[in-house]
């Protein structure tokens, strides 16, 4: 086994051979939109997001849902499928069968299986000093959802949260591999601030993010500065957050995401290549928001101002 859990790393990676090695994942979610075909998509590109964030290649899918057959219509668990398998054909994978359960609550995912070099994979435990911190899709997804539920956001907001989330981080992890990355995590539900957290501790490093620099939803932002008792401010030994910063700035960072974009540490002289890169890709959101700045105690510290 060459990562299991101590780092909570997006997948585990076991060694077969001199050159290769199994990337292990799963990852299951409740519907966040009314369509059940791009729930299936969202659910897929979610589940599969772990494997390229290891830098690996989708190879085998398995399906996993929760169903309430009692309330809901066989159609809806055909749509669901069926999405999730374009997405698993899109990362070029196979699916190769699943399981299914009567629940009272709807819920889709996958496990997946990938494969890379057991001597050039890519995980969260990988961050050097000076190396630059690359975000490849805005935050705000989870903002954006809970608004929809409550019927407080429709439209070209929500429309385009649902076009990222579907997106697959595939092109992503072909550009950090070119550019040589030093770690990466997809970005999730703990948030950008968690995941990048957990990046710190994995690489026994300090990293500093920007705020002025992540790409974000501005719906989002407007939504979490409308709403009273955000989250409470907390300076502790592994993070820290500057007083000029808003609440709801500082909540946005730890925003729950879905299918979200690759948290990416690459070295500063590859970072604006990079960019260069995942600009010519389509992924136009793509910018860098931060740095490692010191070589411990690990930690994360949000700011203001261009790295």
């Amino acid at each position: 086994m060459l990562v299991g859990i101590e780092t909570s790393d997006d997948a585990g990676v076991f060694q077969v051979s001199d050159t290769l090695a199994l990337v292990e994942t799963v990852d299951i979610i409740t519907p966040m939109v009314d369509d059940p075909y791009a729930f299936g998509q969202i659910a897929a590109a979610n589940a599969i997001s772990d494997v390229y964030a290891m830098g690996g290649q989708p190879l085998t899918a398995l399906n996993i849902c929760c169903f309430p057959a009692h309330t809901a219509e066989l159609d809806v668990l055909r749509s669901i499928v069926l999405g999730g398998l374009d997405k698993i054909r899109e990362a070029g994978a196979v699916l190769i069968g699943g399981h299914t359960v009567r629940d009272d609550e709807l819920k889709y995912g996958l496990a997946v299986s990938g494969i890379a070099h057991p001597k050039s994979f890519v995980s969260n435990a990988g961050a050097q000093w000076t190396d630059r911190l690359v975000l490849t899709k805005p935050i705000g997804t989870g903002v954006l959802i809970n608004a929809f539920r409550k019927g407080k956001l429709v439209g070209a907001a929500f429309d385009r949260a649902v076009r990222q989330m579907t997106t697959l981080n595939d092109r992503a992890c072909a550009a950090m591999l070119e550019a040589g990355v030093h770690a990466c995590t997809d970005v999730s539900g703990f948030g950008l601030a968690g995941h990048a957290m957990e990046m710190a501790r994995a690489s026994r490093v300090r990293l500093r993010v920007n705020v002025d620099d992540v790409p974000h939803y501005d719906e989002a932002l407007d939504l979490l500065s409308s709403v009273q008792g955000t989250r409470s401010r907390e300076t502790t030994a592994d993070y820290c957050c500057e007083p000029d910063i808003t609440p709801a700035r500082e909540a946005l960072l730890f925003d729950p995401q879905t299918s979200g974009g690759l948290l990416i540490s690459v070295a500063r002289t590859q970072a604006d290549r990079l960019i260069e890169r995942l600009h010519e890709a389509g992924i136009t959101d793509a910018c860098i928001i931060g740095e490692v700045f010191d070589l411990g105690p690990p930690g994360l510290e949000i700011g203001r101002g261009q790295s």
